[in-house]
């Protein structure tokens, strides 16, 4: 399955069969390397919180897992973001931008590779977001983000969805190894792109955005 470059999609993360996160986005482009999303700022989101309103970041997770949810719509604040999702990989790469619209680093997030589906109306991409990171720098070097939370949460194993924290581990140190190396996706790919000024940002989360996961 292939998407369309500038279509609209819309990327999600599911946590045990729950949306946790909606964002949607446009196709960059779509080959045997893997998919490239622009995720523009001000889009229209959503995300899982507990009943007070609160995000998993914001509670203890021993807190969170025993809280009822709903997922609340909102903007996306943050920067503009480039994603891209190697083909079959378990991991993508982010591309963060500062104040000032220009290249700041790399983010790899570590997640189950994304299965896609596609509705006809409105098509998208599941990932399961493993929660530890890694932050690149241009210089390439790095460091690991989110290791507490990680670490954390492993110690709920029937409520967490990484089942191995080894191989989570494993693929972090390979994409490490890779942007020390200053190889594809470190080697200055995209760090420079600019979306097609005929993209607009959506008013709204599209018709279809909260139907059940396909993981």
């Amino acid at each position: 399955m292939r998407f369309e470059p500038g279509r609209l999609i819309v990327h999600r993360n599911v946590r045990r069969g729950r949306i946790g996160w909606v964002r949607p986005a446009r196709v960059v482009s779509d080959d045997e390397r893997g998919l490239l999303l622009w995720l523009a700022r001000d889009t229209p989101v959503a995300a899982e919180v507990t009943e007070a309103g609160l995000g998993m970041r914001a509670v203890p997770f021993a807190e969170w897992v025993v809280s009822s949810y709903r997922l609340a719509e909102g903007r996306w604040h943050g920067p503009p973001l480039l994603k891209f999702l190697p083909a079959g990989a378990a991991h993508s790469v982010w591309w963060f931008r500062d104040a000032q619209d220009h290249f700041a680093h790399w983010y790899v997030n570590l997640e189950e590779p994304g299965v896609r589906w596609d509705d006809g109306a409105l098509a998208g991409v599941d990932v399961v977001d493993q929660d530890l990171d890694v932050l690149v720098r241009p210089d390439r070097s790095w460091e690991w983000k989110d290791e507490a939370e990680f670490v954390e949460r492993l110690a709920f194993p029937d409520h967490y969805w990484v089942a191995d924290e080894n191989a989570v581990r494993a693929e972090g140190k390979r994409v490490i190894a890779l942007a020390e190396a200053g190889e594809f996706p470190f080697d200055g790919t995209w760090c420079d792109f600019t979306p097609p000024p005929r993209w607009t940002t959506p008013d709204r989360l599209p018709v279809g955005w909260d139907r059940p996961p396909v993981r």
